[in-house]
């Protein structure tokens, strides 16, 4: 059946719309947006046979590396003003009990270059709080060029701090983007050593799957020895979304 020119634009609109919707906001997304646009017709009713104009415009989503540098480990500098917002997604440091009951051990995040130099804590806390449970927003502020970002962690066990892992040194605290490949000791996605609160930030080839315009942040802060089994990169999670002013 032949439709009418406005049938027919009517209906290409809503296709295009429904391809275009983002599958998720780019902030704390777990999944990459998709291009998006508008598509618009002059006149909008014409009688059949008669030709109408068709206009669109199509918006392709942003890539971080564009706004934001990633220097090996995990320091991440901006390359202009943008909103910075980071959520924890979990806290894995974890120890038994007798019984063999798990238990959450006492965990705290520092950042640097959100306040100047100097490093402020983050997060610290466990991964029975509320807000590690909903994955919510725990620092939002505005990054400025040439200030480099920098993640640190350390646990609180047996009435002491542990040692302080960061960015700035060593390699256990790691920034990847969209499409990178996880650390090399974080399990694949169907292992069950996987933390699940990080199952759905990978894919099925142990890729990051995150928005466009994210970070994540891994952090192994219980041990060095990447050969001993609980070196997992899993420690600390956090993932820092940008956006513009």
């Amino acid at each position: 059946m032949k439709a009418n020119s406005y049938t027919a634009a009517s209906a290409l609109l809503l296709t295009l719309c429904a391809m275009a919707s983002p599958l998720a906001s780019a902030q704390g997304t777990t999944n990459p947006s998709v291009p998006c646009g508008t598509l618009s017709a002059s006149p909008t009713v014409v009688q059949t046979g008669v030709k109408t104009n068709l206009t669109w415009n199509i918006n392709y989503p942003a890539a971080v590396l564009d706004y934001v540098e990633v220097t090996p480990p995990g320091t991440v500098t901006v390359k202009q003003n943008l909103y910075c917002d980071v959520r924890i997604l979990g806290a894995g440091v974890t120890t038994q009990d007798s019984k063999g009951n798990i238990i959450f051990i006492r965990t705290k995040g520092l950042i640097t270059g959100s306040n100047g130099s100097s490093w402020a804590t983050l997060f610290d806390g466990k991964q029975t709080d509320l807000i590690v449970q909903q994955q919510g927003i725990i620092l939002s502020f505005l990054a400025t060029p040439n200030k480099p970002i920098d993640f640190g962690g350390q646990y609180y066990f047996s009435n002491s701090w542990s040692t302080f892992r960061s960015s700035q040194s060593g390699t256990l605290v790691k920034a990847l983007v969209n499409g990178d490949h996880c650390p090399s000791r974080v399990p694949d996605y169907n292992a069950p050593s996987l933390e699940k609160f990080l199952k759905p930030y990978l894919d099925a080839s142990n890729n990051v799957k995150i928005g466009p315009m994210d970070v994540i942040v891994f952090m192994e802060l219980t041990h060095t020895n990447m050969a001993y089994v609980g070196y997992d990169e899993q420690d600390l999670v956090f993932l820092v979304s940008f956006r513009k002013p």
